[in-house]
């Protein structure tokens, strides 16, 4: 679990063969750090109520105390891609957190080969 205001943000997250994590480098302009972690807070149910989602984590960098990392699983590609940024979920999503950016996030999906 990873801390976010000083407090757990994940859902649970499932970590089962087959699915899909999307990781988001989110570089949040200096200064603008509380104020996206709030609309975060008001902006998480939008993604977690989306078709396919297995969970979530937001963490801060420590070393760069203005960059996040969001991790989310997903049971398929098509659950994030078409799913949930082609529902009106997403379009919501971007006008509560797009304007924290600069620049736009580095967003890629991986499948898991390993696991411990």
């Amino acid at each position: 679990m990873s801390l976010w205001a000083g407090g757990p943000v994940s859902t649970s997250v499932r970590q089962d063969e087959g699915m899909i994590t999307e990781q988001a480098v989110l570089p949040v302009i200096p200064g603008r750090e509380e104020a996206f972690e709030a609309a975060f807070a008001d902006a998480r149910h939008l993604i977690a109520a989306s078709p396919g989602f297995g969970g979530l984590t937001l963490s801060r960098c420590v070393e760069r105390p203005s960059t996040y990392l969001l991790l989310v699983q997903w049971d398929s590609i098509e659950d994030h891609e078409v799913g949930f940024r082609g529902s009106p979920a997403y379009a919501e999503w971007r006008a509560l957190l797009h304007h924290f950016y600069s620049p736009a996030p580095t967003v890629e999906h991986y499948a898991v080969v390993a696991t411990a």
